[in-house]
């Protein structure tokens, strides 16, 4: 039975468990809190307290360290720190691997690496991205920390919402919205669906966009949830815009034979 250890039992890395579990996968994952850490247990998930301060810290998180199939999955806080404690962070975590056997990693990234610009064409996995042109300098040097891992895959999920992630419910009364843009998005659970996709198929050596295949307009997503669930609408939006939009392609995934529950936003089930 393959083991697979997840770093971060969280919005993601829990479905991903829970789902990798049902498949009859040996899992094992990782909470900074003790008391998430006895719930999770009693709900038959194998749960260790560990955390990166940016050190590791915890009782027996060695035990995260004995699988043949890694998944990283702690984002940075990006939007309110400068990325240098998230990266030490890292630094200890790839430390921790090369002292292991564990010879399969998912890293799990971010399409804010790609440049910010719009375009007429839609940016794919083969984009060529340096530090002068991304979107996200710490999630770029974040995924080059794992480089020289025998059998390394990067997923670079889109905007990850349904159920109590609800884009309506952050505009709701505000004025000037931007609603003329096209989304990137993908549901949480096609989003675990996806990493479990990956284990299931080998799909080692590459880089993956997580985005679901239809680019709704946000204002439309923005409605439907108005309309669906009850938000206040947002009070006025920017004039719309002829220009190019920044698209994510997740055309690659879908080559693979991977199926979306939820392929368009429009859809996404949520949750008050």
């Amino acid at each position: 039975m393959t083991k697979i250890s997840i770093i971060g039992l969280g919005w993601i890395g829990l479905p991903l468990a829970q789902l990798l579990i049902k498949q009859g996968y040996d899992v094992v994952g990782s909470t900074t809190s003790s008391e998430k850490q006895t719930t999770l247990k009693a709900s038959g998930v194998n749960a260790i307290q560990f955390s990166l301060v940016p050190f590791p810290q915890g009782k027996g998180f060695q035990e995260l360290f004995t699988s043949e199939v890694l998944v990283i999955n702690i984002p940075p806080r990006s939007r309110t720190t400068d990325g240098k404690f998230y990266l030490e962070q890292l630094k200890f975590l790839r430390s921790m691997v090369d002292q292991s056997g564990i010879g399969k990693i998912i890293y799990v990234s971010s399409t804010g690496v790609y440049p910010d610009e719009n375009r007429q064409d839609a940016y794919t996995e083969e984009e060529e991205i340096t530090e002068a042109t991304t979107g996200n300098l710490t999630q770029l040097k974040g995924e080059s920390t794992f480089q020289g891992i025998r059998e390394l895959t990067i997923v670079r999920f889109g905007g990850l919402l349904g159920d109590d992630r609800i884009p309506g419910k952050y505009v709701a009364g505000r004025d000037n919205v931007a609603g003329h843009t096209r989304v990137n998005f993908i549901y949480r659970n096609d989003a675990a669906r996806m990493l479990a996709w990956i284990i299931e198929k080998e799909l080692w050596n590459t880089t993956l966009n997580g985005v679901a295949p239809v680019h709704s307009l946000r204002k439309d997503v923005y409605e439907r949830n108005v309309l669906d669930l009850g938000l206040e609408a947002p009070k006025s939006y920017q004039n719309s815009s002829t220009e190019n939009d920044r698209i994510v392609s997740g055309d690659k995934i879908l080559s693979t034979g991977f199926d979306f529950d939820y392929p368009d936003p429009l859809d996404f089930p949520y949750s008050l």
